[in-house]
């Protein structure tokens, strides 16, 4: 059977992080799920996460920071981006960083899993 792509969580607001992981976990994927993009960077699964899918606003590092990190040190994931806060200086930012998807709360959740699908489909940053 083949391997289940391992999907990262990074939202500091934990019932939209369990919702999120139960979500992708009856979808088929393989989650692993953190309250602070610290914890992620800081954490062994880093580097066998297909995808990342973080909260913009976290206290700390910012999602985009988050992204931005991960791919300065060289080990750059595919990204969803959510965000309660949509502004179009945002958006850019994401999208110049190379953000595969910028999603506004609320979202549908299939374009959550449509998002991942695309994330999934691309090499790695």
């Amino acid at each position: 059977m083949p391997e289940r792509p391992l999907v990262a969580i990074v939202d500091d607001d934990e019932s939209h992080r369990r919702a999120t992981q139960s979500l992708l976990r009856a979808a088929g994927f393989s989650t692993a799920a953190f309250g602070d993009a610290e914890s992620f960077l800081n954490s062994a699964i880093r580097g066998s996460t297909a995808c990342l899918v973080t909260d913009m606003r976290m206290p700390g590092m910012s999602g985009l920071e988050l992204y931005r990190a991960l791919v300065a040190s060289g080990d750059g994931i595919q990204a969803v981006l959510i965000t309660a806060y949509a502004e179009d200086a945002t958006r850019l930012q994401a999208r110049d960083a190379g953000i595969t998807c910028f999603l506004g709360k609320p979202f549908a959740v299939e374009e959550l899993l449509e998002c991942i699908r695309k994330a999934l489909a691309k090499p790695r940053p």
